[in-house]
């Protein structure tokens, strides 16, 4: 059997239904591939059921701390895990079917359920079926690297970010090997959930892609909760244990075994690219498996885009997304939108949590101008200290010529909520000074950064 259509959509992530839904109102015949669930990682193994967990595990934590607050609660805090992933599964099945049903009520679309791979730059095979078009999009996502570097990790059993939403009893002891975004959240997730928890890092310091104050920021936050971290793992092995796993490691400090009843791999991502049959259509890859594409999310195919986690040019939802409208926007309404004028921003949803945009102070530096930049800490924030969230700081740098922000980072209470204020006059491509003239509502942690690029002072 064989079909043709005007454009084919493989993947039902972030940027597929989206874009599915631009080109049907154009009138297009579409067709879109999904081999399993529909939402891709953000509503089905990342962002949605992650955060729903980390609102339960905020919640025990303020429990803990009611005392503080003059609040008197009888009884100790426990944690029902079935019911707090029943939540969390929910409100992923939730959005998972409004997807579903928003694609099935598009005119013109044909939703096809199996695993798609190209026989040409124009073809695919679907199950027993081969369809074709002039357009295709790629959107597969990516899924959690397994670290083959790491001798004995095919002896034990380990989770990774999908597995672990499946867990029904709290561990007894969950080493996390990984120190950056995935990692610290479950890591202060369970932390909070009662469970002992040791990350296991190899290198100097915690998501080392941030400027170091950051680091030392978020280790500090940790480990007062009791998260064990050990950094500079440079060997890192598994062996299996009658408890669960023996994680070797080799560190500058601590014991150099470590007894762990479960091991969660948060070493990094990888794309679903490598069962697509990519060369039979010569679209060209990175040595990651990455799909190679131009500014414009084009292959070097003709005909052929790829979109969100597998063309390895942002790893967040967000960005998925903004692949889409730059793609569409190009496609269906002549614009030459492109990913290189996209200011990035992101977050670390620990709590606090760290909202970040633009270029660290160690870039800043790097690129040669120069620069002004500010600090100020939390405890300078009255809604901070109202509600006793003083942890983590507030930053930014700017162009001392141009006078346009750099690269901020907030770290703190509302941190991935304030550092919009800097992003919208980073997009707008004002000057800081529009801002420091700005009247926040008080009190709000926002209202603070008036003040702080009020004293931007030369580095």
């Amino acid at each position: 059997m064989s079909r043709v259509f005007d454009a084919i959509v493989i993947g039902a992530g972030q940027a597929g239904p989206s874009l599915a839904g631009r080109l049907t109102d154009a009138g297009m015949k579409v067709a879109l591939v999904e081999r399993h669930l529909f939402g891709g990682t953000c509503v089905n193994t990342g962002c949605m059921p992650t955060k729903t967990l980390v609102a339960s595990a905020r919640v025990a934590h303020q429990v803990r701390r009611a005392a503080d607050y003059g609040v008197v609660v009888n009884g100790g805090v426990g944690i029902d895990l079935p019911r707090a992933m029943a939540r969390a599964h929910k409100v992923s099945e939730t959005s998972r079917g409004n997807i579903e049903r928003w694609l099935g009520g598009m005119k013109n679309m044909n939703v096809l359920r199996g695993h798609a791979r190209f026989e040409r730059s124009d073809t695919l095979r679907v199950g027993d079926e081969s369809i074709s078009a002039p357009r295709i999009f790629i959107n597969v996502g990516g899924r959690a690297r397994i670290p083959e570097d790491m001798p004995g990790v095919d002896k034990i059993d380990y989770l990774t970010n999908t597995s672990i939403l499946e867990l029904t009893t709290l561990p007894r002891h969950l080493a996390v090997i990984g120190g950056s975004y995935i990692g610290l959240e479950y890591a202060q997730m369970f932390r909070r959930f009662g469970c002992k928890v040791t990350v296991v890092e190899r290198q100097s310091r915690l998501i080392a892609r941030e400027d170091e104050d950051v680091s030392e920021t978020i280790r500090n936050i940790l480990e007062a909760e009791g998260i064990t971290v050990r950094t500079n793992a440079e060997c890192i092995a598994f062996a299996r244990h009658a408890e669960g796993a023996m994680v070797k490691v080799d560190c500058s400090s601590g014991d150099s075994d470590i007894v762990a009843s479960h091991v969660l791999l948060a070493v990094g991502r990888r794309p679903n690219t490598d069962d697509l049959g990519l060369e039979n259509a010569g679209i060209r890859t990175d040595e990651h498996g990455y799909i190679v594409v131009d500014d414009a999310l084009a292959t070097n195919v003709p005909g052929v885009w790829a979109m969100g986690d597998c063309n390895g040019r942002g790893a967040f939802t967000h960005t998925s997304y903004n692949d889409y409208e730059i793609i569409a926007a190009n496609l269906l309404d002549g614009a030459q939108r492109r990913v290189s004028s996209r200011i990035l921003g992101y977050a670390l949803f620990t709590d606090p949590p760290l909202g970040r945009v633009g270029m660290t102070d160690t870039q800043a530096r790097a690129s040669g101008r120069r620069l002004l930049i500010s600090k100020r800490p939390m405890t300078r924030v009255g809604r901070a200290v109202e509600s006793d969230e003083t942890q983590g700081f507030m930053k930014v740098v700017a162009d001392a010529d141009t006078r346009r922000i750099l690269g901020a980072a907030i770290l703190g209470m509302s941190g991935d909520e304030a550092i919009h204020g800097v992003l919208d006059l980073m997009n707008a491509d004002a000057p800081f000074d529009t801002l420091k003239w700005a009247v926040p509502i008080h009190p709000t942690v926002s209202e603070l950064l008036p003040t702080l690029v009020g004293d931007l002072e030369p580095l």
